[in-house]
């Protein structure tokens, strides 16, 4: 009894192109150790896509793995995670699975308040799934499940949920134990973070999803179950080097920083560039990171990251007289106003306006991020 379970894969996630294929070459490697060791069946427990509409080129490949798997009659079965999951029921699973790729395992009915889950018999296995949902609105919904009886058979079951004894106190929602319902192998993913714990484990995300993660994990994983026992599965196809700078003057820290990196390994690596500090000369905008980045793949890095979030400048000092709360937005503009002279000036309450636009419904947060970009772009005509 051996199968694979992978999670989070989140295909067409990343915003750098050399990151999003390497992201796919990650689940590709994935792929080639269930062809090469002949596993039963292959489990995917939600955001195989990072988006309930992924790129097409995200599907393509995609497809093609997974014909590799049909090729190979080895049998996939998933469930949507909050990512890929639709509201509207509809998602790109479904093509998958119309094309008979795979199988989604999430059959459930609602009677009486109880949500009862409808098993996908394959040979001596019962396969149950609920999919995920935005925010963690399936954590209630589990607290509500049963399974139909299949006696005799394996039951594996497949959620896209946080589980308290794996977040520990975090304020999230997240499925008590004592709500599970009995069943040989829980197949976690959405915590993206390799755990076991008897029967249950989460699977880690196939390919880390931010610059955090990258930092955090490494690398990728997947588990796999064989005979009882579950082992992870690393996935490491370059190697990621952060580095951590202090920068007290922005006017000249670009040549500070190449200088710093010039003695660096930087051969094939991620490269990680994290500033901290208060500025006490120049602004951020002073920095150029495109010479910057230019450096780092002239010496043969792979790709170049940056976080300026520790990069602060000296908090200025606004007084206030007494005021209502719904004025204090106002008497900070109108002072930033009088301390610097601009010809943005005019636009600061439009701008602010528009920084207040809501990501819609399903809308991947890289197309939000361009419609908000072209609205700012038009509030300050540039």
């Amino acid at each position: 009894m051996k199968f694979a379970h992978l999670g989070d894969c989140h295909l067409g996630g990343w915003r750098q192109p050399e990151l999003r294929a390497l992201n796919f070459q990650y689940f590709q490697q994935a792929i080639n150790y269930c062809l090469r060791e002949k596993v039963e069946f292959v489990l995917i427990t939600g955001d195989l896509f990072d988006s309930a509409y992924p790129p097409i080129d995200s599907l393509k490949e995609a497809f093609n793995e997974f014909r590799r798997l049909k090729e190979a009659k080895i049998p996939v079965f998933l469930i949507a995670g909050s990512h890929d999951y639709s509201a509207s029921g509809k998602t790109f699973l479904d093509v998958l699975e119309t094309s008979g790729f795979c199988k989604n395992v999430s059959i459930f009915e609602e009677k009486n308040e109880i949500i009862y889950l409808q098993p996908t018999i394959y040979k001596n296995f019962a396969i149950y799934g609920y999919p995920g949902r935005k925010s963690g609105m399936e954590v209630q919904d589990i607290a509500r499940m049963k399974l139909q009886d299949s006696p005799g058979l394996f039951k594996v079951l497949m959620l896209h949920t946080a589980v308290r004894d794996a977040v520990g106190n975090l304020p999230i929602p997240a499925v008590e134990e004592k709500n599970l319902p009995p069943i040989d192998y829980l197949a976690l993913s959405h915590l993206h973070i390799f755990y076991t714990k008897d029967n249950r484990a989460y699977s880690g995300p196939i390919f880390p999803n931010n610059i955090s993660e990258l930092e955090e994990l490494q690398s990728g994983s997947f588990c796999v179950y064989n005979n009882g026992k579950i082992k992870r599965e690393i996935i490491s196809l370059k190697k990621v080097s952060s580095f951590t700078l202090e920068i007290n003057d922005a006017l000249n820290s670009t040549q500070q920083i190449i200088s710093f990196l010039d003695k660096q390994d930087l051969l094939e690596r991620i490269i990680i560039l994290n500033l901290t500090g208060i500025i006490e000369k120049g602004k951020i905008s002073d920095i150029d990171f495109n010479k910057i980045e230019n450096f780092t793949r002239k010496k043969g890095a792979f790709s170049f990251l940056k976080s300026t979030t520790k990069l602060h400048h000296p908090d200025s000092e606004i007084v206030f007289e007494e005021a209502e709360a719904n004025q204090i937005e106002s008497l900070i503009i109108d002072q930033f106003i009088s301390k610097n002279q601009s010809k943005f000036n005019n636009s600061i309450n439009h701008l602010l306006k528009t920084l207040q636009i809501e990501q819609m419904d399903e809308e991947k947060s890289s197309i939000f991020e361009e419609r908000l970009y072209d609205e700012i772009k038009k509030v300050i005509s540039i």
